[in-house]
């Protein structure tokens, strides 16, 4: 299984959210899933925010692009190709003022490409082209933001990602939710990374039966 594994926390050593991926990953090993992962790290590598040039470009038919638009293209091009050949999307992430990280949006802007991750029908319909990859998302969040509770409503990061990844195809992603992190006491941390794990674990066995099934 190749595993595409995007991380977008500013955090390094002290992140959960990448501490939660890696330990995704190393659950999927465990269930005997041959995992070839292909990681970004968009803090480091991150992907050029929407331009004129870019806009433009994009939105010309491959046919009629110059040499320049494709080059504003280039590497917009070999993220999708990456998206494409995975078989599985690990998102991991912090929440960061109620949605996602800036550098995990612009990775949005540059792989929600019309005629490629996405075709437009004659009858207004859009076609997402990324239906076949599994895909989890990995959040953490400082406050509790789960249904019930008083912070329930300012949640703009889930149903963001379900309506970005939605319309390039990602159908039911399975999100998994680590909360409350910062602002609460060592105890309830510690819950909640716990229930993450748990999660966590419970997706890479399902994961893990699915990919015995398909071979």
């Amino acid at each position: 299984m190749k595993v595409m594994h995007v991380d977008s926390s500013a955090k390094r050593e002290t992140s959960n959210s990448r501490a939660l991926a890696r330990h995704f990953i190393d659950e999927l090993r465990a269930q005997g899933v041959d995992v070839e992962v292909d990681y970004l790290d968009l803090t480091v590598n991150t992907p050029r925010h929407v331009d004129e040039a870019f806009a433009i470009a994009t939105y010309r038919p491959a046919e009629e692009r110059t040499a320049e638009m494709k080059i504003t293209l280039a590497a917009s091009d070999a993220l999708c190709k990456r998206l494409f050949e995975a078989d599985a999307f690990v998102f991991a992430m912090p929440m960061y003022n109620w949605s996602m990280p800036s550098v995990f949006k612009a990775f949005v802007d540059s792989v929600t490409r019309p005629g490629l991750t996405y075709l437009a029908q004659p009858d207004g319909r859009i076609v997402g082209q990324l239906n076949r990859q599994k895909t989890l998302f990995i959040t953490t969040r400082g406050a509790d933001l789960r249904p019930g509770g008083m912070f329930a409503s300012m949640d703009a990061l889930t149903p963001a990602l379900k309506a970005a990844f939605g319309f390039i195809g990602v159908a039911e992603p399975t999100f998994v939710d680590a909360q409350p992190l910062q602002f609460s006491d060592q105890e309830a941390r510690a819950a909640a990374l716990a229930r993450a794990k748990t999660e966590l674990s419970e997706v890479a066995v399902q994961w893990a039966v699915h990919e015995t099934v398909a071979a």
